[in-house]
């Protein structure tokens, strides 16, 4: 409610609050009309954010679906022993390039811009993933999906530190939630997709070609997406010639949080790309190959579940705070992952309705994360410091894949030994968070 005196403005804020506004007479606009700008410049964020990391999770989501008719194509076989080692490999160099690209698009974010660096983020993994359609052999798609990930690793952070730094505090729990799952949703899209379009030896290009459609988004981007003010302000702070790198690396206290939030990323990462991510592989085996649609039911079931846990999981950090949030959700995911690993040996309504728990109980970090890893680090070097942080775990979890390949041959093509052998990871995380910061009710460090 307002109320007006003369040429000046109050705004009533609540029983015993307001501000004062001096009117200057050679402005037309209000403090309503910049706060309503001020509105529609975040929500443009939120929503480039949303897309970006939403289309990511569908690039992601791609490659299980395709994985076994692909790799079977290409090397010319039936069986799944060459396909699992192949499988390895090619989600290795994918986390590796996931690494790298968040380390490289991040240092663009803390010297280009947020925006300007996320728009190129996503056209490299767009380009990129919809290339992989022309591979003639199983290392063509390595090397592009390596460089596909370039992009998938930078928009993370960016889009992670434009909504943190252009939204107010108390919001930060539920948009981590939004950001997190936004990845789960494409995730969910293309398994939806798969349940239509049966992904075979013969039609895995086509769905491949779809992945270069999210190149139109960064024109939307370019055009109306504002950049953070945070960032522009730091950047008048700080001299011309600081490194974001040499500042994490020499700063010890920035060294120390960098350091453990590489251990909390890996933790995660490797549980999930090193089983949840062979879930569909292991579902197509469970039916011999002969239900197509038993590797998309599994994914959407998984991607459900992950997208609930998006919500969970900073919901958790925001009411108990972010340390005993991550022990929680280390527990929940150790306990139902053994569940499913140790005691589901059949594709089933039991066996789709785990995978559903697992999904949301394991995919819970990636909401936690957007609301932590922020927290951590100063705005001069937030993007740097979580593409680092967050995308150095991948590379952590590329050891994971590569292991879970070799030891599903070791388990004799078994995706179930090997998936509760990699689990185990979750125990490490049940101490480590103890050494951590919290932070809850803390503003972003400036």
């Amino acid at each position: 409610m307002e109320g007006l005196a003369g040429n000046n403005r109050f705004l009533w804020l609540s029983r015993s609050e307001f501000i004062y506004y001096p009117r200057d007479p050679q402005r037309k606009d209000s403090p309503m009309t910049e706060n309503s700008d001020q509105s529609r410049s975040r929500w443009l964020v939120l929503v480039a954010a949303f897309l970006g990391w939403m289309f990511d999770g569908l690039e992601m989501g791609i490659f299980p679906l395709v994985a076994r008719p692909a790799l079977q194509d290409l090397l010319g076989v039936t069986g799944d022993a060459n396909v699992g080692k192949w499988m390895g490999i090619i989600t290795a160099l994918f986390l590796v390039g996931a690494a790298l690209g968040g380390l490289v698009f991040g240092w663009l974010g803390d010297r280009i811009g947020r925006v300007r660096a996320m728009s190129l983020s996503i056209l490299t993994y767009s380009i990129f993933s919809g290339l992989c359609a022309f591979a003639g052999a199983p290392w063509h798609l390595g090397a592009l999906r390596f460089f596909a990930a370039l992009g998938m690793g930078g928009e993370w952070s960016l889009g992670v530190a434009l909504v943190m730094e252009c939204w107010p505090e108390k919001h930060r729990p539920l948009l981590a939630g939004v950001i997190g799952a936004a990845a789960n949703v494409g995730f969910l899209l293309i398994a939806v997709l798969g349940v239509f379009v049966k992904i075979t030896t013969s039609s895995w290009r086509w769905v491949m070609i779809a992945g270069a459609a999210p190149a139109v988004l960064t024109f939307f981007i370019q055009i109306f997406v504002p950049e953070s003010e945070k960032w522009k302000a730091s950047v008048q702070r700080s001299p011309g010639n600081e490194k974001p790198l040499q500042i994490l690396f020499s700063n010890k206290p920035l060294l120390i949080n960098t350091v453990l939030a590489i251990g909390f990323a890996s933790i995660a990462l490797i549980g999930t790309w090193g089983s949840v991510q062979w879930l569909p592989l292991w579902a197509d085996q469970m039916t011999g190959g002969k239900v197509p649609a038993a590797k998309a039911m599994t994914q959407i079931l998984s991607g459900v579940g992950a997208i609930i846990g998006c919500f969970i999981g900073p919901w958790i950090g925001g009411r108990m705070g972010r340390r005993p949030a991550y022990f929680i959700l280390c527990l929940g995911s150790l306990i139902s992952c053994g569940f499913l690993f140790r005691t589901v040996s059949e594709y089933n309504a039991l066996f789709l309705i785990t995978v559903g728990v697992v999904g949301c109980v394991t995919a819970a970090f990636y909401g936690w994360f957007p609301l932590y890893l922020p927290e951590l680090f100063p705005t001069r070097v937030r993007a740097t410091g979580q593409g680092l942080s967050y995308n150095f775990g991948r590379i952590l979890a590329a050891a994971g894949a590569l292991g879970q390949g070799q030891l599903v041959a070791h388990y004799g093509g078994s995706y179930a030994q090997a998936g509760a052998t990699i689990t185990l990871i979750y125990l490490v995380g049940l101490f480590l968070i103890w050494l951590a910061p919290e932070t809850k009710g803390k503003p972003l460090p400036e």
